[in-house]
Formats: structure tokens, sequence, C-alpha cells
């Protein structure tokens, strides 16, 4: 799939974001990716959306196109926010729907709290309001184990750099598939292919502080203070994000809606697109007051 056009803007520390646009329409829908993503989650989702609306996609910064970060402080959710928000300034972007997947709901809560009028509507994927660590698969463990990896890194960075991202794509996909992370029968091997060579030539000096911070932000506060229409899609197996907090999420966020994507994991948006994309058209034909798009 290719955009109608891209280019970069800066942020406020100078650091160069990399965003691309596709077709038009309005209001906008701003896609915002999870950690480690450089568009994993839109591949199908982004034309069908595009027939209707102008879709904006961005890279984190030290993710994709998107270059490192040139202060290495700034990599929490609160500035992946202010990131956006140079982005949607810079492209005359008002009131867009933020559709998040994975930490990106993160992100889009946050971006909500910063600007809270706005955003038109909020859709959010197989993510939850915070503290991602705590809940991952269930249980705390990777809070508990993050610091340690983070002081190793910071220690032997050369190593961390040599050992990361070294298992082939291949099998982690099998590895994936066989431990229920993915839906084996739905998700295609080079969609995961994608991901995992992006993700594996990311910087562990970005990806491990940013998921600290995620770790830390909480949006739980803030939830009974969102008063735009919200889709909140949750994954029926999603061992990342167990569903039960896209339930919590969508109980705590007035008059919110709740999808729950049967036989889907955290990937959900790829393995199940066009039932994903029928919820979206519905949320945004009933809330919004937006004509469908033409199949």
């Amino acid at each position: 799939m290719e955009y109608d056009r891209e280019g970069f803007v800066e942020a406020a520390d100078g650091t160069r974001l990399f965003y691309e646009v596709l077709g038009a329409g309005e209001p906008a829908v701003v896609l915002t990716d999870g950690i480690g993503c450089d568009g994993f989650a839109w591949r199908y989702l982004a034309p069908r959306l595009g027939r209707r609306h102008r879709v904006v996609h961005w890279h984190f910064r030290g993710h994709g196109r998107s270059g490192p970060s040139l202060d290495p402080e700034r990599l929490s959710i609160e500035d992946l926010a202010g990131d956006l928000r140079r982005i949607c300034d810079h492209l005359d972007v008002e009131r867009p729907v933020i559709a998040g997947h994975s930490m990106g709901v993160q992100v889009a809560l946050e971006y909500y709290r910063q600007n809270a009028d706005d955003v038109a509507a909020l859709i959010l994927m197989c993510g939850t309001f915070g503290r991602i660590t705590t809940t991952f698969h269930g249980t705390d463990v990777l809070d508990q184990v993050l610091p340690g990896l983070v002081r190793g890194m910071r220690m032997f960075p050369s190593v961390a750099r040599a050992v990361w991202g070294r298992v082939p794509a291949a099998m982690a996909f099998r590895v994936a598939c066989a431990g229920r992370e993915l839906d084996g029968t739905r998700i295609q091997e080079e969609d995961f292919q994608r991901y995992w060579e992006h993700a594996s030539l990311m910087d562990p000096e970005v990806f491990l502080p940013m998921l600290q911070h995620a770790g830390r932000h909480d949006a739980r506060g803030f939830l009974a203070e969102v008063e735009v229409p919200t889709l909140v899609v949750a994954a029926e197996h999603d061992t990342f994000t167990p569903m039960a907090l896209a339930e919590e999420m969508a109980g705590a966020i007035p008059d919110a809606e709740l999808v729950v994507i049967e036989d889907a994991s955290h990937a959900a948006p790829v393995e199940q697109p066009e039932l994903i994309a029928e919820c979206v058209e519905d949320f945004l034909s009933s809330r919004l007051g937006l004509s469908r798009a033409r199949a």
C-alpha cells in the first residue's frame, strides 16, 4: 500500500518525525502505532478508511523513518502525544479521530488529555489505559524484570545491540502462533515478518526506556472525563493486553462502545481487517453522522 504523500516535521526538541497521508475528507483519522511498529496494524485498515477520510499515519521518534530522539530523555507517552500535536498542527488537522493500537491507545488517551477540545473521537484497539508492563500476559513479571534489562542495556550497550533482534522472523512467527500470541490461520507470515524486521532493527536504547515509560503512564484517573465518542476494540485472545482491561476501560469512559473480535489476538487489525473496518465505519457513521464508505 502506498500513501499519497509523505513528509517530516520537527518535534519540540528538533527530532525529525515522519508522517504519510492518504485520501481526503474530514474528520481526519490519525493512526497511532504500538511500540516497535511502523504501520504493522494499519496495512489493511488504512486503505479502507482512506476512501472516506484523510488518513494520517506517523512514526514515533526512533521508529521507522522518524529520526532518533535528539533528547534521549523525551521518550514518554506525554512526549509522544506532544509529537503528535506537532504533526497535526503542521498538517492543519483540526479535531481528528485518533486511532491507536496497543501502546498507541495510551498515546491517544494522553493526546486527548492534552487537547480535549481538539479531538472528534477516539478509536482504541487492543490496548489499555496504562501501566502496560504490569498487565502483560496478565502478570507484572515484565514490570519486575524491565529495570534490570534497562540497566544492563546501559552498562553494555554494544552487547545489547548485538543480541537485540537475533531471532529469525520465521522462527518467531512459528513460536508466536504455537503460543497463540497470533492467530496463525488468519495472519500472513509476510505481514509478521515486516513487523519483526522493523522491531529487530530498533535501537534497544529507545525501545526499552520507552516501554518503561509506558509502564509508568496511567490514564485511569481521567477516563471518566472523556467526553468524545469512543470505540474500544478488544480481541478475545489478546495475551498482550488481556480483554478484561479493554472491558474496564470501556466501562470507565462515559458512553463508550465496546466491540469484541472473536478468535483474534493482539494483531486483530491484521488478522480480521474487514470486520474491524466495518465496526469502525459503523461507529463513525452512527456517532459522528458520517456516510459510510463504498465497498
